[in-house]
């Protein structure tokens, strides 16, 4: 599948920002920024996100090798892989299918872990909201609203809205492909080999989505493995915090 994805920069090592479940490459754009002066810097739209391919199916096995084959594409041999919540997960599949092409590997806020499924609003909002009768944003906040009280996540949300060609709002992620991989999206991913590719996860301190009991099985897979905290920072641990992040990011990098 040809992804969808924006460059930063020519000069220095590769890396590739994978997002995670309902984002864009969008969502990255102020941290490419700032990284593009050392790298070349690479953030893309996973399948049935953004503006890459829909698909029916959607798996970490075919996130991978969408990632890979962009490399490919790209004539780029080995990369440093960054990714956040669902896109971590398929960058830890990545590593895990074809460690011979990541140089370096940063989990952001996720493990490798079944999650109870807390996206369900989410699915139902944007497949229940008469899209096309809206106006305006702040008609999309509003429809938004019944579904999610946390601005933040309203307009992370809506980022998923846009005028098609006729100045209609559409849905713009195919929300069925995603809710039927879902349960896959949010299950555990089994390894079946470990790695000494140098490895970073990297936390929002006020998120719970890894927890330290999880630590043993990554670090049983995982054998060259960091972890760090960025204060004040949730799950959008970029976002909260983005200075910490980059520092933590760099200084590891």
């Amino acid at each position: 599948m040809k992804l969808h994805y924006k460059q930063y920069g020519n000069t220095g090592e590769t890396l590739f920002i994978l997002h995670g479940i309902f984002g864009m490459l969008d969502n990255w754009h102020n941290i490419a920024k700032v990284l593009v002066e050392h790298y070349i810097v690479y953030t893309i739209d996973a399948r049935n996100h953004g503006k890459s391919p829909h698909a029916d199916e959607m798996s970490y096995q075919l996130m991978a090798e969408d990632v890979i084959e962009l490399a490919n594409d790209l004539g780029v041999n080995q990369f440093i892989l960054l990714g956040h919540s669902m896109g971590g997960k398929t960058a830890m599949w990545t590593a895990h299918q074809f460690p011979e092409r990541i140089s370096k590997l940063i989990v952001a806020d996720i493990a490798p872990k079944t999650y109870v499924a807390g996206h369900t609003p989410y699915f139902k909002a944007l497949k229940e909201i008469p899209w096309a009768t809206l106006q305006s944003r702040k008609d999309i906040d509003e429809a938004l609203l019944s579904y999610e009280q946390n601005i933040g996540i309203r307009l992370f949300l809506a980022k998923n809205i846009e005028r098609n060609e006729n100045g209609v709002f559409e849905l713009k992620c195919n929300i069925n492909a995603i809710e039927h991989a879902y349960p896959e999206i949010i299950g555990t991913l089994h390894f079946s080999q470990t790695n000494n590719i140098p490895t970073l996860f990297i936390l929002g301190e006020n998120s719970n989505y890894l927890k330290e009991e999880d630590k043993p099985y990554i670090e049983s897979y995982f054998k060259n493995v960091t972890y760090q905290n960025v204060s004040k920072a949730g799950h959008w641990l970029h976002a909260d915090n983005p200075s910490e992040f980059l520092e933590k990011l760099i200084a590891f990098l």
